[in-house]
């Protein structure tokens, strides 16, 4: 079982810090910061650069944090939000199957190891802190701060909801 947690953890934190380096540097084929907040622009964000740098930011570091089962729940909580605010702003068009599936089970996993933590081979366990950032409380808690972060964001963060066509 530490296997296989190692090995979810460690790509899923690579593949969210990989996408956050795209808004961030325009690295692995994406637009950077300005060309990324072109399209936040277009779900109608208020400053669209700053969200980029805010979403890509929080990609890269929880990305790293998960990669490394490091302060586990704070990277389950950064991870959610940009999944909760992908979903409701972006993919959750019409129903489960029809394009908002991924970015679920990328929220599932982040607020999934908040709660179980990073696992025997993580930092958090080597610095013996896994018994106190796991447990059902630390998911509810990332969980928790996503939702609250995600609705300021999704709020006061934007000009006018995304159209639903």
């Amino acid at each position: 079982m530490s296997y296989g947690i190692l090995l979810v953890r460690v790509v899923v934190g690579l593949a969210f810090a990989g996408h956050g380096t795209q808004k961030l540097f325009g690295w692995f084929g994406g637009f950077g910061p300005k060309g990324t907040g072109g399209f936040f622009a277009s779900q109608g964000y208020r400053f669209p650069v700053l969200m980029a740098v805010a979403a890509g930011s929080c990609e890269v570091g929880g990305g790293t944090l998960l990669a490394l089962g490091l302060i586990t729940p704070l990277a389950g909580a950064l991870l959610a939000t940009v999944m909760l605010n992908a979903i409701v702003s972006v993919t959750f068009k019409k129903a489960f199957m029809l394009g908002s599936e991924l970015e679920i089970a990328y929220l599932t996993v982040a607020v999934g190891f908040a709660a179980i933590g990073g696992g025997r081979f993580s930092i958090d366990r080597a610095l013996g802190l896994d018994d106190d950032l796991s447990g059902l409380w630390c998911g509810v808690g990332a969980l928790g701060a996503a939702v609250t972060a995600s609705f300021l964001t999704l709020t006061l963060g934007r000009t006018r909801p995304v159209s639903r066509d």
